[in-house]
C-alpha cells in the first residue's frame, strides 16, 4: 500500500461534494448545529492504514504500559521499527483517558501520539465518556504543543476494548469539534479520523454529518448517493481520482487510465478529482490473540 499524504485526505466538504457522505435525515432528533464551511475543510475521513500517512502526527490507540501490543498498537510499532519501543519505555507508562507523544522514526509521519482509551463498562458509561474525550482533546492539545498541522486519530477503545462504535464516534468528533471552536483551534490545518473495521466506517459515516452538517443546499433525497458496503469508496467501492496539477496528479491519472475499477467524479470545477486511497483487505495486526495482551517490559 502506497504513502498517503494528509492533502490527498478527502475533507468532509469533499465528501458531501461528491455525495459520498449524506446529509443527517431530514427530522432527526440529534440536534445538529450551524454549518461551517471552514470546520468541514479541516475534517478528514479515510479508511486505511493509519501507518501509511504523511501527517504530521497520528494517534496510537495505545494500553497504559505505552510498550505495544496488538492491532493498530502492535501495526504502529512494527512499522516504526524497534527505536519506538525504546523511546515509550522512557514515558512512564500513561493514565487512562491521557496521551503521550514520541518520535515516528521508520513511519512516513513526524510524530506518534500514545493515548490511552478506556475499557468500556456498561456500569460506568459516563466516566468511559469522559476518559475517551480526554484522548481526543489531549491528543490534539500535545499536537499543537508539538507544532503539529494535521493529525490522523485511530478509533480509539473500538477494539479490544470493547467500546461500541456507534458511542465512540460521537464522543470522539463532539470532542474535536469543541477543540476547534476552542482559542487553539486554528493552530490545526486538518484533523482525520481513520477507519478500518465496517462498523467504525459504518458509525462515522453516520455521525459526522451530526457534528459537521453540510453546508451546501441539499435538492431532492434521491439525488444523494447512499453510502453503503459496495457502492461507498470509504466501503471499498471504486476508487475516485483527484488532479490537481500539483505533485503526484501524474501518478493519478496514470493509475486512472490504466485502472479499471476506476470511477471519475467532478469535484464542481470540472477539473479537481478526489482520490479515495486502497481499502485495506486485511487486519493490520499479524499476531494472535495473545498478541492482543499488554507486553511487559523485558
Amino acid at each position: 500500500m502506497t504513502i498517503t499524504q494528509a492533502a490527498e485526505i478527502p475533507t468532509v466538504s469533499l465528501l458531501y461534494r461528491v455525495k459520498k457522505l449524506q446529509p443527517a435525515p431530514a427530522g432527526d432528533e440529534t440536534v445538529t448545529p450551524q454549518p461551517s464551511q471552514s470546520f468541514n475543510d479541516r475534517i478528514g475521513l479515510i479508511r486505511g492504514d493509519i501507518t501509511k500517512l504523511e501527517v504530521d502526527a497520528i494517534v496510537n490507540a495505545a494500553n497504559n504500559s505505552l510498550l505495544g501490543g496488538g492491532g493498530v498498537d502492535g501495526a504502529i510499532h512494527r512499522a516504526a521499527g524497534p527505536e519506538l519501543l525504546k523511546e515509550c519505555r522512557t514515558l512512564g507508562g500513561c493514565l487512562t483517558g491521557s496521551a503521550k507523544i514520541s518520535g515516528a522514526y521508520n513511519l512516513p509521519c513526524k510524530k506518534v501520539i500514545h493515548s490511552v482509551g478506556p475499557v468500556y463498562d456498561l456500569n460506568s458509561v459516563e466516566e468511559c465518556e469522559k476518559d475517551l474525550a480526554g484522548c481526543y482533546t489531549t491528543s490534539l492539545g500535545l499536537a499543537v504543543e508539538n507544532e503539529c498541522k494535521t493529525i490522523a486519530f485511530s478509533a480509539l477503545s473500538t477494539g479490544i476494548y470493547g467500546y461500541p462504535s456507534h458511542d465512540a464516534a460521537p464522543v470522539a468528533i463532539q470532542a474535536v469539534k469543541e477543540f476547534l471552536e476552542s482559542d487553539r483551534g486554528d493552530k490545526l490545518d486538518k484533523v482525520i479520523f481513520v477507519t478500518f473495521n465496517v462498523k467504525d466506517v459504518d458509525a462515522y459515516n453516520y455521525w459526522l454529518p451530526h457534528f459537521f452538517p453540510s453546508t451546501e443546499l441539499v435538492g431532492n433525497e434521491e439525488d444523494w448517493e447512499e453510502v453503503n458496503g459496495e457502492e461507498s469508496a470509504e466501503n471499498g467501492g471504486p476508487e475516485i481520482y483527484m488532479e490537481e496539477g500539483g505533485k503526484g496528479s501524474e501518478e493519478s491519472s496514470k493509475k486512472a487510465e490504466d485502472g479499471s475499477n476506476t470511477t471519475k467524479l467532478d469535484n464542481g470545477d470540472g477539473k479537481s478529482r478526489i482520490q479515495l486511497p486502497d481499502v485495506p483487505t486485511r487486519d493490520p495486526d499479524d499476531d494472535g490473540p495473545a498478541a492482543k495482551k499488554q507486553k511487559s517490559e523485558a
